[in-house]
């Protein structure tokens, strides 16, 4: 008896310990919104047509040091995501965000901008990626997020398209781990599955689950997962394959989790905006370089990167769009559009290239 009393004493004591932190937490929570709505009005006197108070260089600053500082027992992973909400709300105070991306709602591009502008900004979901271009050019939305590369497949062509017309650069990089399940209508039966349906590159990446556990039921492509839940939703003996947001979204249950055939996939996507970030020490760098087609005209663009040791991530060709039989080649780098190393290759680059366009330098995405 006096064991459990002294339990009790020691449960209700860190309770109200708790409530005491929970206190504490609001006061400081609304004192960092005071700040902010401070910084807004600061910066709106100082310059009244001044860009969006979002800075995404100054967040992925801050997101780092925090994890750097971190001493548990929360995660890394956690705090970020705690954090992210907190700046996301303030910014919600200062000037609500408007956020293009690829629709319809509960799409994986969806939740890769809820991620890095948390669920306080508004979403606005579009039918394609150059429509998420066009909202951003027009103003009507601060900025946009496009998928640009997954892990298994590769390069998003049509996205590299985009970027080959457009005037927005690149502010930010988000990477969203991939997990395929396959979802049904919360009334429907597994076992009456006829059609599996989904967006093409999820029907590849899934393809050796598939033919092992659904061999015979047919396979249907569409625009997006999201639209595959949609479907699967309304429609008896339909199954959709797509993630955890589109599952809440469209109310579907999990017959099967994390069904992907390579359990690392990873998508990157793009946050495409009208400005130039400032560097952080971790940034990254995209340009298209046009070259001639002529015999060793790779060689010359990658030859300034050697001579100044800069260490590429990716490089991707495309037909130009311009000029037939010409290519172009879409590179990201280490280092920042400011830094002298970086300025001297793209001095470099415009002497043996027929064109440099440089999409942006931005922060990397955070492991």
């Amino acid at each position: 008896m006096t064991t459990a009393k002294s339990e009790s004493k020691e449960l209700r004591e860190l309770r109200d310990r708790i409530d005491a932190i929970d206190r504490q937490l609001r006061t400081l929570l609304n004192d960092r919104a005071a700040c902010a709505e401070g910084i807004a009005r600061l910066k709106t006197r100082l310059d009244a047509n001044a860009p969006a108070y979002y800075r995404p260089e100054r967040e992925a600053a801050i997101l780092a040091r925090l994890r750097e500082e971190n001493e548990g027992p929360l995660p890394d992973a956690h705090i970020e995501r705690l954090f992210r909400e907190i700046i996301s709300c303030c910014l919600s105070l200062e000037q609500p965000l408007t956020i293009a991306c690829l629709g319809p709602s509960g799409t994986y591009t969806e939740a890769a901008a809820i991620k890095q502008f948390g669920h306080f900004a508004k979403m606005r979901t579009l039918s394609s990626v150059a429509d998420v271009f066009r909202e951003v050019e027009s103003g009507a939305a601060h900025y946009g997020v496009v998928a640009v590369e997954n892990s298994t497949d590769g390069m998003v062509k049509h996205t590299l398209d985009c970027f080959t017309t457009s005037r927005l650069t690149i502010c930010a990089e988000v990477e969203l781990p991939i997990h395929h399940a396959l979802l049904v209508r919360r009334d429907g039966d597994p076992e009456k599955i006829v059609e599996i349906c989904s967006h093409e590159q999820s029907l590849a990446q899934c393809r050796h689950w598939l033919d092992l556990r659904y061999p015979t039921q047919s396979r249907r492509p569409v625009a997006s997962n999201a639209e595959a839940a949609r479907i699967a939703a309304e429609t008896d003996g339909v199954a959709a394959i797509a993630g955890e947001t589109a599952a809440d979204r469209y109310g579907l249950d999990t017959v099967h989790a994390n069904i992907e055939d390579q359990p690392g996939n990873k998508t990157r996507f793009f946050v495409v905006g009208n400005q130039q970030g400032e560097p952080t020490g971790r940034d990254r760098t995209s340009i298209i370089v046009s070259t001639r087609n002529e015999p060793g005209a790779l060689y010359k663009v990658l030859a300034p990167f050697k001579r100044h040791d800069i260490s590429l991530s990716r490089i991707e060709s495309r037909p130009s769009q311009t000029s037939s039989w010409d290519y172009v080649f879409f590179i990201d780098f280490e280092g920042h559009r400011d830094d002298d190393t970086t300025g001297e290759v793209l001095a470099e680059l415009n002497e043996v290239a027929t064109g440099v366009k440089n999409l942006g330098s931005y922060p990397r995405a955070l492991d």
